[in-house]
């Protein structure tokens, strides 16, 4: 009697919710589990010692999840399955003795090829280099790799034996302290992993998901700060600048620096004085570089002028870095800005200094919000109102700066 093979289709399992087994039929299922995650199964009946196909104990196949693995490549393993197990071969212990084609391939190596191949789709560089930061893919000049970044243990390991073991390693260190890094980490790892199913490098179902494995071994984001940024209140920072002004070092300026600016970690780590008009005091950000991917102008209060001139004594040409990091040609981590704060027994982030800022302009001063908000670089109103607001307030936020700069310097 022939197989009834085919019975779903592509829409079918993209909407099938209710938990248990959906057959395809051949021995294929969809299997929907509680959490609602979705995976290909291949079930067949085995013996130890099979003395006909077909008999013996049921025994399951995982053949991957339906995120990357599509209903084609599901029939096509099944098949592949069902002729090894006529033929006498156990399909488990097939995949278990056979060699892994991506056993040389490394993580490092997997990932460099997956953000190359999807950067021009995103939509600024500044993206691409979040992604290389952060899986420890970022070279310098001279094609050096990074010492930096969360994913230095895993970047060497073969990409076929990444295990949920080792993605723990690298998310439960920072799951708490900085769950929104750790949340897009754990994505960024995920979707390189899923590539590297569908490229056929490896097997089952991805140690990087949340649904229905890692969201049963870490605390629920909710649960966290679900975004938001540990900040120092205002009050605090008079304080603090006289604090980091005694820390010496480039981490200790760049953060300074970003604090009198309210500008982005990322901003400052990789500007250039090519962006830099000492005697305009201005710094431009060029779009590729800002997370709105609009140019952004940065006035300069006197101590972040001050800064400038301290950092210029290294070096100032127009392509070199400003507050360059200990390797040649190569920025500060966003994990050296930190370690300052470390330093100093600060409960506060990077990114948090920005709440700051933002919390003083409300409440300390008396200018607009769109001009605080401007500060930040965020957009304001609807995409009508943006088209007819042209200027992006310089003056005005000129003088908000120089305020900002004169309250941490204890001013009034």
């Amino acid at each position: 009697m022939a197989l009834a093979l085919n019975r779903l289709n592509a829409r079918q399992i993209n909407t099938i919710t209710k938990p248990g087994r959906h057959a395809d039929g051949g021995g294929l299922y969809l299997v929907v589990d509680k959490s609602g995650a979705r995976r290909w199964v291949f079930l067949f009946r085995w013996k130890d010692t099979p003395t006909a196909p077909g008999t013996g104990r049921l025994r399951e196949l995982g053949l991957g999840p339906l995120r990357a693995v599509g209903l084609a490549a599901a029939r096509e393993a099944a098949a592949k399955a069902r002729e090894q197990v006529a033929a006498g071969i156990d399909p488990i212990a097939a995949r278990k003795t056979a060699p892994t084609p991506g056993r040389g391939i490394t993580f490092g190596a997997f990932a460099e090829e997956y953000v190359t191949a999807k950067s021009p789709g995103w939509k600024n560089q500044k993206h691409a280099a979040q992604w290389r930061s952060t899986l420890s893919i970022e070279r310098d000049e001279a094609g050096k790799l990074s010492a930096t970044g969360y994913c230095i243990e895993l970047r060497d390991r073969p990409i076929a034996e990444i295990g949920t073991d080792d993605v723990l390693a690298v998310l439960a260190p920072i799951w708490n302290e900085k769950n929104e890094t750790a949340s897009r980490l754990r994505g960024r790892i995920e979707a390189v992993l899923d590539a590297a199913t569908v490229r056929g490098l490896r097997h089952g179902p991805n140690p990087a998901m949340w649904k229905g494995l890692l969201s049963h071994l870490l605390p629920a984001r909710q649960k966290l700060q679900k975004g938001h940024h540990a900040a120092l209140p205002y009050a605090a920072m008079p304080n603090f600048i006289k604090r980091l002004r005694l820390v010496r070092g480039m981490s200790a300026f760049a953060l300074e620096f970003a604090i009198l600016t309210a500008a982005r970690s990322g901003e400052v780590r990789h500007a250039t004085w090519a962006e830099i008009d000492l005697e305009a005091r201005l710094w431009t950000v060029p779009a590729g570089r800002m997370k709105s991917g609009r140019q952004h102008r940065v006035p300069l209060c006197a101590r972040a002028v001050e800064i400038l001139e301290i950092v210029a004594q290294i070096a100032h040409a127009p392509d070199e870095l400003v507050f360059p990091g200990q390797r040649k040609g190569a920025p500060l981590s966003d994990m050296s800005l930190s370690a300052v704060l470390r330093r100093l027994d600060v409960k506060a982030t990077v990114h948090g200094f920005r709440s700051s800022f933002r919390d003083w302009a409300g409440d300390a001063t008396t200018f607009p919000r769109e001009i605080a908000e401007a500060a930040l670089a965020h957009a304001v109103g609807d995409a009508t109102e943006a088209a007819y607001r042209r200027s992006d307030a310089l003056e005005k936020r000129s003088a908000l700066m120089d305020l900002w700069c004169c309250y941490v310097n204890g001013g009034a």
